[in-house]
């Protein structure tokens, strides 16, 4: 069976993504942020995600972005996470945006596609200053 191209995700979304952890170890499916949408072969995209966790949000280290609760509720409750999470702009990989590497999340809130949310305009200087960290 080949792959479901999704329809173009933007910049800015988080999706559900099975993230390549490394060589010979399953991807885990995860919350990972668009970074950049490649829409040259379209309607097949590709992306650049980043990596997403709940754990150790608590310390947060150069290049890493947090979407908290106790931060700033809207910007939670835009991105959809059912948990705080920081997303690690130094841990970025490009993937085709299709079946075989993004799925519908298990709440699937905005249909039948992998988007959770998006980041809020209020984390966006915090997502520059991550973004500028982990590209230094």
């Amino acid at each position: 069976m080949s792959a479901r191209w999704w329809p173009e995700p933007a910049a800015g979304d988080i999706v559900w993504c099975r993230f390549p952890e490394g060589v010979g170890e399953p991807a885990k499916a995860r919350p990972t942020l668009v970074i950049e949408v490649y829409d040259d072969d379209a309607p097949q995209y590709q992306v650049r995600v980043a990596f997403g966790t709940s754990k150790r949000t608590r310390s947060l280290y150069s290049g890493e972005l947090l979407v908290a609760r106790e931060r700033n509720e809207a910007a939670y409750a835009a991105a959809g996470l059912s948990f705080e999470t920081k997303f690690d702009l130094r841990k970025c990989v490009d993937l085709p945006y299709d079946s075989d590497w993004f799925l519908v999340p298990p709440a699937a809130p905005h249909g039948q596609t992998p988007k959770l949310g998006t980041l809020h305009p209020s984390l966006m200087l915090a997502f520059q200053a991550a973004y500028s960290a982990a590209n230094e």
